[in-house]
């Protein structure tokens, strides 16, 4: 993956704690938006990341696609970090997406991370914390948005609570799964695993009684738990072992993805092949050959089943 240290590349995974466990770094870029205007802001983003993923559903179900331009990188992470490969970079020409972090801070210091959400008028990065960019597109954009019949995805009525289970679903599930495949001892990854399938029994008890994680509409809770959930099947089971059951084996949350996947401003937004390629081959720490699993055989048509 790669970190900049006072502005030059060092490429390298994370390392681990001293205790083999995996601690992902907090974000730098944390401020908000100003004054909002439709073509001002710019959103780096990838298909196969999870965290960025999040902040494609929010702008495609605020209806923002015309306001707020995507580019993607390529799924294909190796020494050089995240790249611009299919999609190229309309602001800077950049071929790496460290040269984007660079125009913002040429002495930054960090890990290069998708989403980034960037400011054309004052050229520089506003937001890189996906949580904080979701949260940006569904409030202070929403003057702009032309999706139909569109509802916050964080109404003051819910906000308390979905930011509950957002803290609650964080460290077990979002990250709980890149502890367990990013896991260097034995016991880190047991915690991991344990912890993981705890929460998970946990939300899967929780969706028994409603078809959203706060009732009946979708929120930024349920796009954070989704992103996670559509892969896991797919790649954290068997790439990251986190094999003690499938998603599918659990009944709620499995129509809960299903529901998610299944809506017209969600489904779009997903690419398994792109999700499958981007583990498989980027993560070499984990799968050094980088051979992309065959499997799971038939995971879209299962998706499709009607919830």
């Amino acid at each position: 993956m790669g970190q900049l240290v006072d502005g030059t590349w060092h490429p390298g995974w994370f390392g681990p704690s001293k205790t083999g466990s995996f601690e992902r770094q907090p974000t730098v870029f944390r401020s908000r938006v100003t004054t909002v205007a439709s073509g001002r802001y710019h959103l780096y983003a990838s298909r196969a990341c999870p965290w960025a993923h999040r902040t494609l559903i929010a702008r495609s179900l605020r209806g923002l696609e015309h306001a707020v331009e995507v580019t993607i990188v390529d799924p294909h992470m190796g020494a050089d970090g995240w790249v611009f490969n299919h999609d190229p970079d309309p602001i800077g020409g950049a071929k790496f997406l460290r040269e984007v972090y660079l125009r913002a801070d040429p002495h930054y210091t960090g890990r290069v991370t998708v989403p980034v959400l960037w400011d054309r008028e004052t050229n520089t990065i506003v937001n890189n914390e996906s949580r904080e960019v979701m949260r940006m597109l569904d409030l202070d954009f929403a003057s702009l948005s032309i999706a139909p019949m569109s509802n916050s995805l964080a109404p003051p009525d819910l906000r308390p609570e979905i930011d509950r289970i957002l803290d609650a679903i964080y460290e077990p599930i979002n990250n709980g799964v890149y502890r367990a495949g990013f896991a260097q001892t034995q016991a880190a990854y047991d915690t991991a695993v344990a912890d993981l399938f705890r929460a998970l029994a946990h939300w899967d008890d929780h969706l028994a009684s409603r078809p959203f994680l706060c009732g009946s509409q979708i929120t930024e809770a349920d796009i954070a738990l989704f992103t996670t959930c559509l892969r896991f099947d797919l790649v954290y089971y068997s790439h990251f072992k986190c094999n003690v059951k499938r998603l599918r084996d659990f009944v709620n949350l499995w129509k809960f993805t299903r529901r998610m996947w299944s809506h017209p401003g969600v489904r779009p937004t997903c690419f398994l092949d792109e999700i499958k390629l981007h583990y498989y081959w980027s993560q070499d720490n984990v799968n050094p050959t980088r051979i992309v699993a065959a499997g799971p055989g038939e995971y879209e048509r299962d998706l499709e089943t009607p919830v």
